[in-house]
């Protein structure tokens, strides 16, 4: 699975890596919200996605926790932050979203942690430059009962690569670039051809190390957070 993650870089970075330009501030996302950079982006908080509008690509804010515009209350997010890429075509929360609405999330890191006894170490994961990457997602529009609109966002998971498969037996689909306009722009009746890019990203582009407990807690949102720790034991009882 993914429920924490990083994305580190200034806008204008982000919008030249995804060669998009920025939306308006998404209805129900406060201004103050919209940008700065995170260290532990948690769900339900609002993230930057990247979707096609036509024939340019727009980076724009969503809430993490995928409501479908079905849905009788926000709520359901909460339990939808991530969608399992082998029944994605499956099931209803996911299924109309995965054919016509799909998004890039933007990262530079993620975390997992690995139990051991009592104690659970945090692990960071990114790309071995540390450079950006793109999560794959889905996103849906939900209007509430008082008219507010809302969107949101899922991000696909699949099995675990060499380097995460000791800590998780999940983790989040991370899109090569190359798949980037396919991912975005393929139709629905191309459906079953996108299922088979939700595989395990190379793990030799990749590098994780320890962080300390500070992750462990969602208001913790500094540098501090992603910083590699060189005694985890003795971090784990320190916090």
């Amino acid at each position: 699975m993914c429920g924490r993650y990083r994305l580190s870089r200034r806008k204008q970075v982000v919008e030249e890596y995804f060669e998009s330009a920025s939306e308006s501030i998404s209805e129900g996302i406060s201004e103050d919200e919209e940008w700065s950079p995170r260290y532990n982006i948690a769900p339900t908080q609002p993230v930057a996605t990247v979707r096609q509008d036509g024939a340019s690509r727009v980076l724009s804010m969503m809430r993490w926790g995928l409501v479908p515009s079905w849905a009788d209350d926000i709520s359901v997010g909460a339990r939808h932050i991530n969608g399992r890429s082998e029944t994605v075509l499956e099931k209803p929360a996911f299924r109309d979203s995965f054919r016509a609405r799909r998004c890039l999330i933007p990262a530079d890191g993620f975390y997992e942690w690995k139990k051991s006894g009592k104690q659970r170490q945090p692990f960071h994961f990114g790309m071995k430059d540390d450079s950006l990457f793109a999560f794959a997602g889905v996103w849906d529009r939900w209007k509430s009962p008082a008219g507010q609109v809302l969107e949101s966002c899922s991000i696909l998971t699949t099995a675990a690569n060499e380097l995460l498969e000791d800590v998780h037996d999940r983790m989040p689909v991370i899109l090569p670039r190359r798949h980037y306009q396919t991912w975005l722009t393929a139709p629905a009746t191309e459906a079953g051809r996108l299922a088979d890019l939700l595989v395990p990203f190379d793990a030799s582009l990749m590098r994780r190390y320890a962080v300390s407990a500070l992750v462990n807690k969602a208001q913790n949102e500094m540098p501090e957070c992603a910083l590699e720790v060189p005694n985890p034991e003795m971090q784990a009882k320190l916090w």
